[in-house]
């Protein structure tokens, strides 16, 4: 019978040969840390628009309440860095969108993977998250020792960067846990600098009210003319946190042909995006995770941004 230690090796060897950049397990138990900092953040309204950060609480810090009998979480990384970026001097989308749903293409990375841990190992149940679900993925990434949570709240290594899905697998089989690696933020501070909204109002804490990304993304309302001349031309999500991060000088291009972002949208200038019809924009983003904005939403965002450009020119 194979042990824990063997049975992770196995595991972690699988997970490469699917093409995920990082593998790490932890043990399903209570996040005690962390359920402080989340009680506290909810508590100042930090959560914005999303409403339900505040639901299934006990879920999102307790795995084997997700999972009856969950002994471990398998946590992965599966790289979105692209080798082609939009032009310069047009309206932005968050590198993640560019291709096709992350969804979907890492979830069907997780299933093969649970498929040969179930062949490989025997009867083990259990579930595949990414991005779904009540699940604190940064923090079990952490815990099984793939990186740091950074200043900005997002997960880092030091070979690769953040640029990268996270991915997890909460299951029934013991596995050896991965130990914690250090903090290497220091006493940097380029992330909370940068930021044009003032989202970082702390380390480690975002005021989702304020940040690019759930303006542009959750936020169903109008925006706020309160950020006008502040959102330097981002349409759908933001990296300005990621793109001044020292340590993703070291992120390499991705090799998911899922990832390849439309050449179409690549191309497109403030003009183009201004006058996108309906249709256009179903087929552009008709596998991307722009989707999630609808044509209207999108364009509340790219007219918002818009007056930015014609206010100051």
């Amino acid at each position: 019978m194979s042990t824990p230690a063997q049975n992770a090796a196995l595991i972690k060897a699988a997970a490469k040969k699917l093409g995920f950049l990082g593998c790490g397990i932890s043990k399903a138990e209570f996040l005690s840390e962390e359920a402080p900092r989340l009680e506290a953040w909810l508590k100042r309204d930090y959560h914005g628009s999303m409403q339900w950060m505040e639901n299934h609480f006990d879920k999102r810090l307790d795995p084997t309440k997700l999972v009856p009998g969950a002994k471990s979480v398998v946590s992965v990384l599966y790289n979105y860095y692209p080798e082609v970026k939009q032009a310069e001097g047009t309206y932005k989308i968050s590198k993640y969108a560019y291709g096709k749903d992350y969804h979907r293409v890492v979830k069907d990375k997780l299933f093969a993977l649970m498929k040969t841990i179930q062949t490989e190992i025997g009867d083990v149940q259990g579930r595949a998250f990414v991005d779904s679900g009540p699940v604190m993925e940064r923090a079990w990434a952490q815990r099984a020792g793939l990186g740091w949570i950074g200043k900005h709240s997002l997960l880092l290594t030091q070979k690769t960067g953040s640029f990268y899905f996270l991915g997890e697998l909460i299951i029934d089989l013991e596995l050896a846990p991965d130990a914690p690696v250090a903090d290497h933020c220091g006493s940097c501070t380029r992330c909370m600098d940068a930021c044009p909204t003032d989202a970082i109002p702390e380390p480690f804490v975002i005021d989702s009210n304020r940040c690019i990304s759930h303006l542009t993304i959750e936020y169903k309302a109008a925006i706020p003319e309160f950020f006008k001349g502040k959102m330097e031309d981002w349409v759908f999500g933001c990296d300005i946190c990621q793109d001044v991060c020292p340590w993703n000088r070291f992120s390499k291009p991705h090799k998911e042909p899922a990832f390849q972002p439309n050449t179409e949208m690549l191309s497109m200038k403030p003009v183009d995006w201004t006058e996108i019809t309906e249709d256009v924009f179903r087929e552009i983003f008709r596998h991307s995770a722009v989707k999630r904005t609808k044509y209207k939403g999108f364009m509340r965002n790219v007219e918002f941004v818009s007056g930015d450009k014609s206010d100051s020119g």
